[in-house]
């Protein structure tokens, strides 16, 4: 991409100082004073342009600065400043502990993440958080996952649900879980681990997460045929349990749902309208990445009518996309199409083969550009990558910048400041982080210095980790950890715990 001289200048100026940065005393942070910028404070409310400093790893001032005797500045005319972003739904919990560097996390502006979505997560999280505390660039939390505490119980006896003894043990484990700092329990219930436990189970243990000031955020039940029904059940989990409840990935996942965003929206409309606190995520694309069982939501994998049923429903065999296969590694980066084109066999056939043999990761390109752009038009929908470090889909490494670069600047869907209220402090509330999301004096120096005219994501589905364009640099507690298209190597992540 051509760049003006201007342009140039200015982005080898803030090189130039964000490598002294770099190359300070370790353990001290300097004062910077990041100049002349569009602050884009994470409120909503229209940037300015100002100035902001910050030291010791907080925002020590905003407004109209004089440089002060040794403090490092840096000129960000035509330059974006936002609060660092928040990603509420991430899939990093193995990729920080073998790559705590992120790259293809905060190349993207991404300062803080929340592990533990989809009813999996570490465990014991009090482990994790002590493997990954000092050793990695952004900041992390956690949720507990409602299929790991089952599988903790339950062993492999899944298919069922629990009793009063084995839930009553689970709430013991989750207990601790949540003394331990998670910010909530996560339930993943359109998979093997969940997909059997009743409502009933759910609303027990998501009281013993409410106790603690924690949420229930839920990969429903159903995402496609039954999606209204499975966004009901989530709305009764949070009445019953008095928890507030987030939405993960909210969707209309086939065809037999396409267009039916404006009716999910009314449903949780009218239980905030009755006081739930209930809101929602949304990655910025029209196809989700899953297991290739999520197409056949009766479990009947080996009924070859209900399994042409969910290929139908999603719109052929053309758009799943298998990434990745143990039982049969050649058909990576095959539709479904493709592969029982080379097994000489009919889509059908085909699935039930490679479900009988330990079953796929796959891409479904089921969702409408029309159903995205209602939820990202939604106040309460904030943005999510559900992607993660090393991750088969774009959105592990594009989401943020995707957002600002098509959904904003191109599509004009929403405006610069609330796409940026979307990533800041819309998840900061949910999440009770009381120290991040905006940009005011005291608040933690997590930010980033954007180009809102460049800023672009570059991921594609055959190439998902190519990282976005437009991203100058990322502040996490005050320290830089990406700058001149290359992380730092510095960690000043820290583990968060809810309080």
């Amino acid at each position: 991409m051509s760049l003006t001289i201007d342009r140039l200048l200015r982005f080898a100026a803030v090189t130039l100082v964000l490598s002294l940065l770099i190359q300070s005393v370790p353990g001290q942070t300097p004062a910077v004073l990041i100049r002349n910028a569009t602050v884009v404070d994470g409120t909503g409310k229209a940037g300015f342009r100002g100035d902001v400093r910050i030291g010791k790893g907080k925002i020590t001032a905003v407004g109209n600065l004089k440089p002060s005797r040794g403090e490092e500045v840096i000129d960000a005319n035509g330059l974006v400043l936002s609060p660092g972003f928040i990603d509420i739904h991430n899939h990093s919990e193995s990729g920080l502990l073998s790559e705590g560097t992120a790259a293809n996390q905060v190349s993207q502006g991404i300062t803080t993440l929340f592990v533990g979505p989809d009813g999996g997560s570490p465990w014991p999280i009090a482990d994790y958080f002590a493997k990954v505390q000092g050793k990695i660039a952004l900041n992390v939390g956690g949720f507990i996952g409602h299929g790991t505490l089952r599988s903790q119980v339950m062993k492999e006896n899944l298919a069922r649900p629990a009793t009063e003894a084995e839930i009553a043990a689970m709430a013991e484990l989750l207990e601790r879980g949540m003394l331990d700092g998670a910010f909530g329990l996560s339930s993943g219930l359109e998979y093997d681990a969940g997909f059997s436990s009743t409502t009933e189970e759910l609303i027990a243990l998501a009281k013993v997460a409410a106790r603690h000031g924690g949420s229930y955020m839920t990969h429903m039940r159903d995402e496609e045929e039954g999606v209204l029904n499975s966004i009901r059940e989530a709305i009764r989990i949070g009445r019953e349990a008095k928890i507030p409840v987030q939405i993960s990935h909210i969707k209309m996942g086939n065809s037999s749902v396409w267009g039916k965003s404006g009716e999910a929206m009314a449903i949780i409309e009218e239980a905030r309208r009755d006081g739930l606190d209930i809101t929602a995520d949304a990655y910025p694309y029209t196809a989700w990445a899953s297991t290739i069982t999520v197409l056949v939501p009766s479990r009947k994998h080996d009924d070859p009518a209900e399994v042409q049923k969910g290929i139908n429903a999603i719109g052929g065999a053309d758009k799943v996309l298998i990434t990745s296969c143990r039982g049969y590694p050649q058909y990576e980066g095959k539709t479904l199409a493709e592969a029982a084109a080379i097994a000489n066999t009919s889509p059908v056939e085909a699935y039930i083969d490679i479900v009988k043999k330990g079953g796929a990761g796959v891409v479904g390109f089921g969702m409408t550009e029309a159903d995205v752009k209602s939820f990202y038009q939604t106040p309460w929908v904030m943005v999510s990558s559900d992607g993660g470090i090393g991750g088969r889909h774009p959105r592990g490494t594009g989401t943020f910048p995707r957002v600002l670069g098509r959904f904003v600047r191109e599509n004009k869907w929403i405006s610069l400041e609330e796409a940026v209220r979307k990533m800041t402090s819309l998840p900061a509330r949910r999440l009770g982080l009381k120290d991040r999301g905006t940009i005011r004096k005291g608040m933690k120096a997590d930010l980033v210095l954007f180009d809102p005219s460049t800023i672009i994501d570059r991921a594609t589905f055959a190439e998902p980790q190519i990282i976005s364009d437009g991203v100058n640099a990322v502040f996490v507690n005050g320290v830089v950890v990406w700058e001149n298209g290359k992380v730092t190597g510095k960690l000043p992540g820290e583990v968060l715990k809810r309080k």
